[in-house]
């Protein structure tokens, strides 16, 4: 979350942990059981969430849970590993008290708060809070407000507020840990507080604000799990990828998010993974939204030598956005070498983690050209994907 690393990784970040806040009932949401743990794209709503935490590098993620569900929170998160549960309180800030507790023995130097009702989380999201901590003590994400506000009971009071002036606020918030432990330690308030930046303010925290995202929706009403694209585009969408990549002395060798040892590596802007540029322009291309270029454009010096996973994962939720699900990928590698047998097991996996299915929906082969052409003399590896999507 060998397995590719993130452009956020790279920069060797402190030591990260992240808390989930699953604590509450959901009712609103009318769901057989609470919201966190109800499916929602194929997946119970929390593991959406862990899984992508877990995958920026954050150890270990603490998922607070409510009193009596541990056994449905271990269901929902089977398989992931460095999760911790604790039982929350009687409210929110309580519930992140006591799960920063639990953290405290574990000793990290900056902490993630999450809403489990908030299902996708972006990579560049996490980027930017982490960015924001390098000169803040605490970092939140926002949006703008784009709509005009009124109470209610639909009486308006007094002049409408200053949209420009305001900001919808969005999890994970990012916090030196010392200094989230010490404010919801010395929290004063009424113990209905918000979020964490409300207590992060009252105890004189510097908190910065970056841009949030749309993905970030927070699931609420039953509404949130209808099928949203329900009879609005087909039930199966298809689409194809191809790249290139020149093979050089001195560059690190990725396929399929995993590093390989050889003698050359692939040239590029970003880390050069050839294969999974290629998917990446299947799964736009099946959405009609483009390709690669045009989401992380290579005249852009925040993707020299990026992580291609995160390109991935963007596709992903794009895709998801769309009202679509992966039904499969297959990926082929054109090369002479080295040799891909070896590791597609791991590309599999590692494929799958990154866009949250299971290791069957994802097919990963090799083939030569007999020594013809470029990838015949070794000059480069080529790359095809073909993703087939599910509406939701």
């Amino acid at each position: 979350m060998s397995q590719n690393v993130t452009d956020v990784e790279k920069r060797v970040l402190p030591r990260t942990a992240a808390l989930v806040v699953a604590a509450g009932q959901g009712l609103r949401a009318g769901q057989p059981v609470p919201k966190q743990f109800a499916l929602w794209r194929r997946k119970p709503v929390v593991r959406h969430s862990v899984e992508a935490l877990a995958a920026a590098g954050c150890k270990p993620v603490l998922v607070v849970i409510p009193e009596g569900a541990e056994p449905v929170a271990r269901q929902a998160l089977a398989g992931i590993s460095e999760i911790q549960f604790t039982i929350g309180g009687a409210t929110r800030q309580q519930s992140v008290r006591l799960g920063l507790e639990v953290l405290a023995g574990t000793a990290p130097e900056r902490v993630l708060i999450h809403d489990a009702a908030r299902p996708l989380i972006p990579a560049e999201v996490i980027d930017r809070l982490h960015r924001a901590l390098d000169t803040h003590a605490g970092a939140i994400p926002v949006l703008p407000v784009a709509d005009s506000l009124t109470h209610a009971d639909g009486a308006l009071m007094g002049a409408p507020a200053a949209r420009e002036e305001l900001r919808r606020v969005q999890t994970p918030q990012a916090f030196r840990f010392s200094d989230a432990l010490a404010a919801h330690r010395g929290w004063e308030g009424e113990a209905t507080a918000g979020d964490d930046a409300q207590v992060a303010q009252a105890w004189g925290m510097d908190v910065a604000l970056v841009e949030g995202d749309e993905i970030l929706h927070k699931l609420t009403y039953a509404a949130d799990f209808a099928k949203r694209s329900a009879g609005t585009g087909p039930l199966v969408r298809v689409g194809t990828g191809y790249d290139v990549h020149a093979l050089e002395l001195g560059e690190e060798l990725w396929l399929c998010g995993v590093r390989i040892d050889h003698t050359h590596g692939l040239s590029g802007h970003s880390d050069a993974d050839v294969a999974i540029h290629a998917l990446v322009d299947a799964m736009l291309g099946a959405i009609g939204a483009g390709d690669i270029g045009q989401h992380f454009p290579p005249s852009d010096p925040q993707w020299k030598g990026a992580a291609s996973d995160r390109f991935l994962a963007h596709a992903a939720g794009l895709v998801a956005e769309a009202g679509y699900a992966l039904g499969n990928a297959d990926v082929t590698i054109i090369c002479e070498a080295p040799k891909i047998g070896p590791h597609r097991d791991a590309m599999r996996g590692r494929l799958a983690e990154i866009l949250g299915v299971d290791t069957g929906a994802i097919s990963v082969k090799a083939t030569t050209t007999e020594k013809l052409g470029f990838t015949g003399r070794r000059e480069g590896i080529a790359a095809q994907a073909v993703v087939s999507l599910e509406r939701l």
